[in-house]
């Protein structure tokens, strides 16, 4: 192995050990995120309220995209991530006995 591989490889494990630590980090955020949306489900089935509120929704989602134009990500790549998000949590929500 020559010198030119050597630091091509040595910058490839750099570059995957940030991806592995960013993964890291979204499991735990998004742990952290679902924790709380469990509490709202709670609230909203113990006040009898629909798991989905679209108004929320569409605000979040619009949210979103604005933030990701931002950063230089695909607005429609964070809509489809957040939309994905949104109907785990319905789907919990609604596992919880909040109103479908």
């Amino acid at each position: 192995m020559n010198d030119s591989t050597s630091t091509a490889d040595a910058t490839l494990r750099s570059y995957r050990e940030s991806i592995d630590n960013i993964d890291a980090a979204l499991v735990f955020m998004l742990a952290e995120r679902f924790k709380v949306t469990q509490k709202v489900g709670e609230h909203k089935a113990a006040t009898g309220m629909p798991a989905a509120d679209p108004g929320r929704e569409a605000a979040q989602i619009a949210r979103l995209r604005a933030l990701a134009k931002s950063a230089n990500l695909d607005p429609e790549f964070s809509e489809k991530f957040l939309r994905f998000i949104i109907q785990e949590v319905i789907r919990h929500h609604q596992a919880s006995g909040a109103a479908g």
